[in-house]
């Protein structure tokens, strides 16, 4: 089948690629042409495990190709997947003008039936508009050729989108006609020969899908960072609570640990699109506007506890570890590290900060307000304290009596709760976490 992918961040690139190793003719567009060429050149514009391997591969075997103009292969395509970005306005809506735009080029060239298909996370009644788009470029040419839009929302989990993509748990696809349905169905069967887990439904309700999905996981990461604060409050451990409440199937184990807040490229973005669309709706999502405050107040949770282990954060050195919202990725849009070291450096601290991936992001964001150390141990030299934001697996077993001999001070806040109190505090550290008092 030939595809082409508009969009060559996260979401197209990894469709793109996976598709094309499953067989497809796959060429990706995007209308940043140094991204492009950096493309055609094997260079990744992300970080991502295993997909730099992929990606070269297929574009050996000339199943993969890249080009900034849409209109130039529209004709050889079956379907066009859009997957560029829709950041959120300044009142949280999803901004749709490159949508927009994706289905304006599609109606002005086609030439034949083909499916435009929505990737990107868009609200509900976004195919309608995209439709409505097409629909008067078609007009304009005076011209009536046969067209079909879908929704196939991704559910990809950065650091793991491979794996996610090549041996999906399930497919969501919106569509309107059988045709259109036939054809995604073909499109997927090579991914799940042996168990077909596409579900198909109507637009509107794949569109919901997307965000309820992730507003659900944030709701879950919130509901424990609000239970993990009460517990510091009146003496309970949250991660026996976690425990507690996770073997109950009714709950379940996932998305239940606490911490200091989430961020990445979804959750904040879906959660404030998804409140949006209730307020444009006349009904107040009261839930979903809760978990955003929730987490927006976690984030500083992490420098709230330094500043009171240190009496203060004027000329003290912070150790800042980990930067991206996650491990196994550079992403650090929404970052809980962003807010811990912008509120560092306002208290006058100095930061050192080291990260295994997000480093060039950090410094693109940041510049060179900070230090950037070359590994762990160079962060911790002469620090007052250390902060742990990110749990990256080199983290989760340092050396701790060599971090005892290179630290000034012997403060430890860990974000993620992944370290051993007695442990630390058998070395002399004055160690906090999340959730514990």
């Amino acid at each position: 089948m030939n595809i082409a992918i508009v969009g060559t961040g996260y979401v197209g690139l990894v469709s793109g690629t996976c598709f094309a190793e499953m067989g497809s003719n796959v060429t990706c567009v995007d209308i940043d042409q140094n991204k492009i060429a950096r493309l055609k050149a094997g260079e990744m514009p992300i970080y991502e495990p295993g997909l730099k391997e992929l990606v070269q591969r297929n574009t050996t075997y000339g199943r993969l190709k890249f080009t900034t103009d849409l209109s130039e292969v529209l004709d050889d395509v079956d379907i066009v997947f859009s997957a560029v970005g829709t950041p959120p306005d300044e009142d949280g809506s999803a901004d749709l003008k490159y949508v927009l735009q994706v289905a304006r080029t599609f109606g002005r060239h086609i030439r034949k039936y083909t499916i435009l298909v929505t990737k990107s996370t868009v609200p509900v009644g976004t195919a309608q508009k995209v439709k409505e788009v097409i629909r008067q470029e078609l007009a304009a040419r005076g011209v009536d050729i046969p067209f079909d839009v879908a929704s196939n929302p991704e559910f990809l989990k950065e650091g793991a989108a491979i794996k996610d993509f090549m041996s999906p748990d399930r497919v969501v696809v919106g569509t309107e006609s059988k045709r259109a349905e036939e054809t995604m169905a073909k499109l997927y069967h090579p991914f799940m020969m042996q168990n077909f887990r596409v579900i198909f439904m109507d637009i509107p309700s794949a569109e919901m899908t997307k965000y309820a999905a992730n507003a659900m996981l944030a709701t879950r990461i919130s509901f424990m960072n609000d239970i993990a604060n009460l517990c510091e409050r009146v003496g309970a451990n949250v991660d026996y609570v976690r425990k507690g409440i996770g073997s109950d199937d009714r709950i379940g184990r996932k998305f239940l640990y606490a911490g200091c807040g989430y961020g990445g490229s979804c959750f904040p973005k879906d959660v404030k699109a998804l409140a949006h669309t209730g307020r444009d709706n006349g009904y107040r999502m009261e839930v979903i506007e809760a978990v955003e405050r929730v987490n927006e107040r976690q984030k500083s949770i992490v420098f709230e506890k330094l500043a009171a282990l240190a009496g203060g954060l004027q000329h003290k050195t912070v150790a800042v570890l980990g930067l991206s919202f996650k491990p196994e990725t550079d992403d650090m849009r929404e970052a809980p590290a962003l807010v811990v070291i912008e509120r560092l450096l306002q208290a006058g601290a100095s930061v050192r900060v080291f990260d295994p991936i997000a480093m060039d992001e950090c410094r693109r964001r940041i510049g060179e307000r900070v230090t950037y150390c070359k590994n762990l141990y160079d962060a911790v030299d002469e620090a007052d304290a250390m902060a742990l934001l990110t749990e990256w697996r080199q983290f989760r077993m340092p050396a701790w009596k060599v971090i005892r001999k290179a630290m000034r001070g012997n403060i430890i806040v860990d974000g993620r709760n992944i370290y051993d109190r007695n442990e630390l505090e058998a070395l002399g550290f004055r160690y906090t976490r999340i959730g514990e008092r």
